[in-house]
């Protein structure tokens, strides 16, 4: 029942992270040839600084809120809506704490950055979107560990479509005028949409729990802090990274707004475009926090380690197919979504860093969700000293080839120390062969001999429906050797078994 439960609802929620992502890389084609390539580096840039605000307003609410509900429902005299109300006071303090910052500071900050007086009133206005934000994160993450994730995707799917419209229609109604306002705009129409969709799920939908609850506010704080810090730092060390590239590509000799394009380009197209295979893994992750939370809080040392040996043997599959799909149609693919040459190069290049960069996801999440937080925030300022550090040196010599490089050298680091530090607290074994070696033949082989039927029958992949034709025909064959080799595996440990008996 469970299983089938988790099943369910990774389809459901891969299935809305696949519209939410595909409506994403339209959205920022359409910003592209609107407003042009610099424009969407601005966009990038401010996403940035407002998502560190929010992760500051918020505590990583969704996560906090997720996990120790979960734990909380484990246990005999637990009250999830009593967790849910500690998170809901965390947030509204730290999220005052945030907005009188911001109402402080609202002058230089809106001159200097936001495009004077005018940028002054929209950062007055943020405050409220930090606020409701928030509040809105504590319910989502209430929902995801009470197993209703449907209600998370479906608000997170009218949220989305709210800050679209106002970007569009704002984008065909201002232009280039006023970029800023157009993304704070946007941010608080969707938040406080979010926050009513919440309010009305949770008046309806929530838990009737008779326990008395198993945790104080303060014993919340004190769980929450460790979890909290991890995401604040690796906020703020995403926002320095950010704000280091397009100062770092001037450096290399570009001008501001071909700095902005560069970086808009690989924020918006090839960054989306290189994540996009991922939804299913993004689905799962909230619900592996949960599973994991309630395995640890059970003391079941067998769930643990049979959820962690089967996530890295499938994440490497999945996540090593991928690449290889992202390597041959890399370019195409950039054209395709407004990026043009350049932008179908940048996603070339990454690509082979994407096993890496998916094995994040899934092992971020089994970290999370057995409190292994310290590590993860340790972890994470390494990755990012790293990924920092080569763009401060490379990337004003040698351009987008520093990113690239950055990439390269902090992923595939910060990727295996997880893997060895989940391998060790698990004591699951990592198996080289079946792992990592076989994905690699298979996707080479499948693909070859995809190429292969191709020229015997003289087509073409260079068009969007061959390419289609292509990958369905590939994915058919790399599946078809791994459900095979299922299958005769079975039958092998079967014959066994009848040998033994």
């Amino acid at each position: 029942m469970m299983k089938n439960r988790i099943v369910k609802d990774t389809v459901l929620l891969t299935i809305m992270q696949l519209i939410l992502d595909s409506a994403s890389l339209v959205l920022n084609g359409f910003i592209t040839r609107q407003l042009g390539a610099s424009a969407i580096g601005i966009f990038s840039l401010m996403g940035s600084f407002l998502g560190l605000a929010g992760i500051i307003s918020n505590g990583n609410a969704f996560l906090c809120t997720s996990r120790l509900i979960s734990e909380e429902l484990g246990k005999t005299n637990g009250n999830p809506n009593r967790i849910l109300f500690h998170g809901i006071k965390l947030c509204t303090m730290l999220s005052l704490g945030v907005s009188a910052v911001l109402i402080v500071a609202a002058k230089p900050l809106g001159v200097r950055f936001f495009g004077g007086e005018e940028g002054v009133f929209l950062v007055r206005l943020m405050p409220f979107a930090l606020i409701c934000g928030a509040v809105s994160s504590c319910f989502k993450g209430y929902f995801n560990a009470c197993r209703k994730s449907s209600y998370v995707a479906f608000t997170d799917a009218g949220e989305f479509l709210a800050r679209a419209a106002v970007i569009v229609l704002m984008t065909l109604f201002y232009g280039k005028d006023n970029v800023c306002g157009i993304m704070i705009a946007s941010i608080i129409t969707g938040n406080v949409l979010s926050l009513l969709a919440m309010l009305i799920l949770y008046s309806r939908k929530r838990i009737n729990a008779a326990g008395t609850g198993t945790i104080t506010l303060r014993q919340y704080i004190s769980f929450a802090l460790p979890i909290m810090g991890g995401g604040i730092l690796t906020s703020v060390l995403s926002s320095t990274n950010d704000a280091l590239v397009p100062f770092c590509l001037k450096q290399y000799g570009d001008s501001t707004e071909q700095a902005l394009a560069l970086f808009g380009i690989f924020e918006a197209i090839v960054i989306p475009a290189i994540f996009f295979p991922s939804v299913v893994l993004c689905s799962l992750s909230g619900i592996i926090v949960t599973e994991s939370a309630r395995a640890k809080a059970a003391g079941s040392q067998q769930r643990i380690r049979s959820i962690t040996s089967r996530l890295i043997r499938y994440t490497l599959i999945y996540g090593i197919f991928a690449s290889a799909v992202l390597i041959r149609f890399g370019k195409p693919i950039g054209e395709l979504c407004g990026g043009g040459e350049l932008g179908g190069t940048m996603i070339s290049a990454i690509a082979p860093v994407v096993p890496f960069i998916y094995m994040e996801i899934v092992l971020e999440a089994m970290i999370k969700g057995m409190g292994l937080q310290g590590f993860s925030s340790v972890n994470y300022l390494a990755e990012y000293v790293i990924r920092i550090s080569i763009v401060l040196v490379a990337v004003p010599q040698i351009g987008f080839a520093g990113i690239a490089l950055s990439y390269y050298a902090s992923n595939i680091f910060g990727n295996i120390m997880r893997l060895v530090k989940l391998l060790r607290y698990t004591g699951v074994r990592f198996r080289v062969f079946s792992m990592v070696i076989s994905p690699v033949m298979y996707a080479f082989f499948t693909m070859s001999a995809v190429e292969l039927l191709f020229r015997v029958v003289y087509a073409s992949a260079d068009t969007v429906v061959s390419m289609v034709i292509f990958f369905i025909i590939w994915l058919i064959l790399y599946g078809g050797v791994y459900i095979l080799s299922h299958i005769l595996t079975s039958v092998e440990k079967m014959e066994k078994t009848v040998v033994q008996n």
